[in-house]
């Protein structure tokens, strides 16, 4: 598994944000697959990753300080270097909620429909049932 793979869907996104506004300063490359940065956050942040054993990366930030876990410091210098993945991720993003929005949308169209072909009676009878569903498993008494 790569570094971006190994980290939580928070850190991966609060990465981004932090590649996006620069947050990355000073990326020196050790060697094939390992580089050091300072990212600036609430301090100055020495983040050392290794892109081919992700694991042995390190942060001196506090969610990261002698653990072996992905902070957003760690995939902010990753995508610092790698920009193009910082963008497919995005672009995949974006694609995603597009069709969420799409299918979303189909949806409500489809209830709509649904709704203005029942008759009031039947709009009361659903509304009551829901009403008493929310009572009783909500433990809501009048």
């Amino acid at each position: 598994m790569g570094l971006i793979d190994l980290a939580s869907g928070n850190s991966l996104w609060r990465g981004i944000e932090y590649f996006q506004s620069k947050k990355v300063k000073n990326i020196n490359k050790i060697n094939e697959g390992e580089y050091d940065s300072i990212v600036s956050g609430t301090d100055e942040y020495v983040v050392h990753i290794d892109i081919n054993h992700p694991r042995k990366s390190a942060c001196t930030c506090p969610f990261a300080f002698d653990r072996r876990v992905i902070c957003k410091h760690m995939v902010a210098t990753y995508f610092t270097i790698y920009p193009n993945e910082a963008e497919k991720i995005i672009k995949e993003a974006e694609e995603y909620e597009e069709q969420e929005e799409k299918r979303y949308k189909e949806h409500l169209k489809d209830i709509k429909e649904y709704v203005d072909s029942l008759t009031e009676d039947e709009v009361r009878a659903m509304l009551i049932d829901k009403i008493m569903d929310e009572w009783y498993n909500n433990d809501y008494r009048w």
